[in-house]
């Protein structure tokens, strides 16, 4: 006779209280897998960065601007390549809920230094070649449905067009990339530095340099240049500081805050939660069938056998638990793709994840199954017949 019988039958002689300990479960593995996912990917924002580019901004303050010929005199740095320059632009596209991340750059410096923006419509000479010309993410290009030769017309919150507050700054999209590491979005636009510079000012009177990415060749010590490019500006007029590209990406997420302590604290709250809500359900589900439990060892059932059926009532439940968990948490994995890609690009539920997740949901279900399974080895055949309901 096989008990798997009663496995079913036993969780639905309480179907409101089966559905809720299963739905607490579901949230439980959900949370868990977005919360991980989260600290994961702040973690790999940082690891993927690579250490041969390095960011130079203010000593101040990321937001403090440069001299406009600063880079020029970084370019003479023994070790360094190429030097490009980054401004934040900080527009947006029609209402300022349309709001996503543009930067001025130097085209061509870009291009050539991130090897991770792969064009995918149009073409990075394009790009390159057309002064009025942008680049953007997919992201934004299926936001807005943008396509290659069309224009974005991007209102200046914090640079507005001199023509007017209200006249947008029109770029001809000419290239549509695809991120090809996790340090990068999909929501991102590049347009010309010196269509930012000239349409400001007058080649007098430049706006200054928000940051500078620095290329240093093959066979040079990036901390050796680091050290060079902060002497050079050590007595002003501003001076700078000069990080990896790593740690200027985890100097970035510091600014959240102590994030994964936080969601590991939230997470590991609601995961002990649970558990106890688990355990509490098959404690009283064992109550309850204590005199099927000494029915079963009348008929010579063992110890172990009868416990089985506790067992896997429990495993039961935290396996459809955990597994809508998980599938819930791959669903909505889009939508918080979408949600947090202008701040934390390359959101990503990994596998390790989703098996961490997995190995839990059983651990919970054998935990809350083997208290109460362990209760009925000492219950008599007398005292269990003799229980009521």
């Amino acid at each position: 006779m096989s008990l798997l019988r009663l496995v079913p039958r036993q969780l639905l002689r309480h179907p409101l209280r089966t559905l809720l300990t299963i739905g607490s479960l579901t949230v439980a593995i959900f949370l868990l897998c977005i919360l991980r996912s989260l600290v994961t990917t702040l973690d790999a924002t940082a690891t993927t960065a690579r250490n041969d580019r390095l960011w130079v901004q203010s000593a101040v303050s990321l937001f403090v601007g440069m001299p406009a010929w600063y880079p020029d005199r970084i370019a003479q740095v023994d070790g360094v390549q190429s030097v490009a320059r980054w401004q934040w632009f900080g527009g947006y596209y029609q209402d300022p809920s349309n709001f996503f991340a543009q930067f001025a750059v130097d085209p061509q410096k870009v291009v050539d230094m991130y090897p991770e923006l792969i064009v995918v419509e149009g073409s990075a000479d394009a790009f390159v070649a057309g002064r009025n010309c942008c680049m953007i993410g997919r992201g934004i290009a299926n936001d807005f449905g943008w396509k290659v030769g069309d224009i974005a017309p991007i209102t200046g919150a914090l640079f507005p067009h001199p023509d007017g507050a209200d006249k947008a700054w029109e770029l001809e999209v000419a290239a549509i990339y695809e991120p090809g590491a996790r340090n990068f979005d999909d929501r991102t636009l590049f347009f010309h530095w010196k269509l930012f510079e000239e349409t400001l000012t007058t080649p007098e009177d430049s706006p200054g340099v928000g940051a500078m990415v620095v290329r240093v060749k093959d066979d040079v010590d990036p901390s050796v240049v680091m050290g060079a490019v902060d002497d050079l500006f050590m007595d002003g007029p501003q001076r700078v500081q000069t990080t990896t590209e790593s740690e200027f990406q985890a100097q970035f997420v510091s600014m959240f805050g102590n994030i994964p302590f936080f969601v590991s604290a939230i997470g590991g709250g609601v995961l002990a939660a649970v558990l106890l809500a688990c355990i509490n359900t098959m404690l009283m589900a064992a109550r309850e069938q204590r005199r099927e439990v000494g029915v079963l060892k009348a008929l010579g059932f063992s110890d172990a056998r009868v416990g089985s059926v506790l067992l896997m009532q429990s495993l039961f439940l935290t396996l459809v638990g955990g597994g809508m968990g998980m599938l819930l948490a791959k669903g909505i994995e889009p939508g918080v793709v979408a949600a947090t890609s202008s701040f934390m690009p390359g959101f990503l539920i990994e596998r390790e994840t989703y098996l961490m997740a997995f190995i839990i949901t059983v651990l919970a279900g054998v935990v809350a199954g083997l208290l109460p399974a362990w209760s009925t080895r000492k219950l008599t055949v007398v005292a269990a017949l003799g229980a009521r309901d």
